[in-house]
């Protein structure tokens, strides 16, 4: 074996120019005993990077996890196994996920791959499939239910008489200046008529005084209901005083030609009425209004009592869902207070003369005493000008008056086929005359509530 003090000297003389051998000498310095082992009592194993070992220069190699657990359990059972280190990125590539480097002297270290980063969501092709109902729910485009305005222009409404209404009609469709302040004003109130309601009202047509209009209101603010509400009204005659209701909506002629049957008629079979085609035995149809007949003979017409009225106010509830009742004159009949104890709201009949206007003050302060405040407080008083009263009549001051004590005043105009006292049909009136009778109706649906 080489003298140990010779290699020393050897190793001071060749420092200078030789770096090579100086780098081996170090590595022997450090290893020495590895290298003996080596020479002496190591088995043989295959080098990393070489077939032949390096002299000097301690061997590393590569082994499975197994065996190097397995060797290190038999040479120092109480040696452990290092904390395991991750290959550097620069790792060569092939290299076994289960694979160590061994060193002999030192610790084996385990080899483990970098672990893929958890996904942030579940992969696309794990997802479920949408649904089509997911996918409209999730658009941001609206749909044709929600706005189907967006999908169509919008169209304007067809002026109807007037500058707009030639312009129209002489460009054939092509200028649409749209419907006029008066014609949205009129549109408007078909609205308000044709407003859907859940039950069934009534309300009273009642005055002081005579020959003012009320029959006449009754049957133009009726037929005007049947015109524009989807549901067809009834108008229940229950003057005492023989009243003309089916006559002014029928004319004379027509109604003496028909079988008469009356509300005392449909009193005496009221128990066997039990559907609508049972009641229309007894009923007169002008148009879409359905009518009952007042009672003619005077000395029957006044027995109505108001549990009879009561009566005939819960059938016809049964099928109708607006009932106008036409009162008669005065509050203080039989079948009165069975009418206002029914009633939702009244219309209260008067005229321009002053007679007229004081009645129906009188009638609302009457109302107000007895009971029937609200009844006051939400009428609508209708002013017809039947006669053309004179001049000297301040009708404003008359409108102002009234206008303060009620709900709400609207006046009918001067009308020959409303003054005539004959047949009341909405074709022969003033297109004045029937926007009133539009506003009256108007007024009643909104005041049911």
């Amino acid at each position: 074996m080489p003298d140990p003090a010779d290699q020393n000297a050897r190793a001071h003389a060749e420092d200078a120019g030789q770096p090579q051998r100086r780098r081996r000498r170090d590595l022997r310095r450090a290893g020495g005993e590895l290298a003996e082992a080596w020479t002496g009592t190591m088995p043989e194993i295959t080098p990393n990077h070489s077939d032949q070992p390096k002299p000097g220069v301690p061997l590393t190699r590569r082994t499975s996890w197994a065996e190097a657990a397995a060797s290190a359990d038999t040479a120092n059972p109480a040696t452990q196994v290092p904390a395991p280190t991750r290959l550097p990125a620069s790792a060569p590539r092939g290299q076994a996920d289960d694979t160590i480097d061994f060193v002999p002297g030192a610790g084996a270290t385990r080899v483990l791959p970098e672990p893929p980063a958890p996904p942030s969501e579940t992969p696309a092709f794990r997802r479920p499939r949408p649904t089509v109902a997911d996918t409209i729910a999730e658009s941001p485009m609206p749909d044709f239910t929600t706005s189907p305005a967006l999908f169509v222009k919008e169209q304007k409404p067809r002026p109807v008489g007037g500058l707009r209404g030639a312009i129209y009609s002489m460009t054939g469709g092509a200028w649409n200046l749209g419907p006029g302040p008066k014609q949205r004003q009129e549109e408007e109130l078909g609205r308000r008529i044709s407003r859907q309601l859940q039950g069934s009202y009534n309300t009273a047509v009642l005055s002081l005084k005579g020959g003012i209009g009320k029959t006449s209101t009754t049957v133009g603010v009726g037929l005007t209901l049947a015109e524009y509400r989807g549901d067809a009204p009834c108008a229940i005659d229950a003057n005492p005083d023989s009243g003309d209701l089916v006559e002014r909506a029928l004319g004379e002629g027509i109604y003496q030609q028909s079988s008469p049957r009356t509300i005392t008629d449909l009193l005496e079979n009221i128990e066997s009425v039990d559907s609508l085609t049972a009641l229309s035995r007894y009923m007169h149809h002008a148009g879409r209004l359905h009518l009952i007949a007042g009672e003619q003979d005077p000395e029957v017409s006044d027995s109505l009592t108001a549990e009879e009225y009561l009566r005939i106010r819960k059938l016809i509830s049964a099928y109708y869902s607006v009932a106008l009742t036409d009162c008669g004159t005065g509050v203080t009949h039989n079948a009165m207070s069975g009418i206002l104890q029914s009633a939702n709201n009244l219309v209260i009949a008067a005229g321009y003369a002053v007679s007229g206007a004081k009645r129906a003050r009188s009638t609302l302060h009457w109302l107000a005493s007895h009971g029937y405040e609200d009844l006051a407080r939400n009428a609508i008083v209708v002013i017809t000008d039947k006669d053309e009263v004179s001049s000297r009549v301040d009708k404003d001051a008359i409108e102002e008056h009234l206008a303060g004590i009620c709900r709400e005043l609207i006046a009918v105009p001067h009308d020959r086929g409303v003054a005539d006292g004959d047949l009341v049909t909405l074709d022969v009136l003033r297109p004045e005359t029937r926007r009133a009778y539009k506003a009256i109706a108007a007024a009643i649906v909104d005041g049911y509530r």
